[in-house]
């Protein structure tokens, strides 16, 4: 059986070089499969599983008259297969390397981002003027993942229809803030 799947390789690969249309069909029909088994084994999904595959089949047709062995196809494949895929790992390395670099450098704060600190300071303020069971409530509703209100109830010891309620006088409690209320009214 495997030198029957031998020899079927080595002549589609032979047909292919003669420029037999379906015979490079039947190639990648063939081994594409392989090549994306390499893929997820080097971490490669989606696209750039693609982008590997394609730059494997480009590379083959590049060298096709200098493969030797064309029994040994599977096994050329593979490898290149696995080489783009380090290659591929290499240079996303090297782009968030510099997109790090970018992100560190120190950048003047702009208007949006002293806005948005200011307003969390805000927050943090009114929240802490919350009783400690309402901090608590707040902090289970907006849990992410979300609780069902049933948790929340069984977690602070209150019926879970109060839930609701609740948390709505709290938020209104922060909105009354005079450091939150301040910047609601400005936006």
């Amino acid at each position: 059986m495997i030198s029957t799947a031998v020899n079927r390789s080595a002549e589609l690969y032979r047909r292919a070089g003669g420029g037999d249309r379906s015979a490079w069909q039947e190639l990648v029909a063939e081994f594409g499969p392989l090549i994306r088994i390499i893929c997820r084994r080097n971490g490669v999904r989606g696209a750039d599983a693609d982008d590997v595959g394609g730059a494997v089949w480009l590379q083959f047709v590049r060298r096709m008259t200098s493969i030797r062995e064309p029994a040994a196809l599977p096994g050329w494949l593979a490898t290149t297969a696995h080489r783009e895929c380090v290659a591929l790992s290499t240079r996303r390395r090297r782009q968030w390397a510099h997109v790090r670099q970018a992100v560190v450098e120190p950048v003047a704060p702009s208007d949006t981002k002293i806005l948005a600190e200011e307003r969390w300071a805000a927050l943090r303020f009114a929240c802490s003027a919350l009783s400690e069971r309402d901090r608590q409530l707040l902090s289970l509703v907006f849990a992410d993942p979300p609780l069902p209100y049933v948790e929340i109830g069984a977690r602070l010891g209150m019926p879970h229809g109060a839930i609701g309620p609740t948390r709505q006088r709290c938020l209104a409690r922060i909105r009354r803030n005079p450091r939150v209320a301040a910047l609601l009214d400005e936006g």
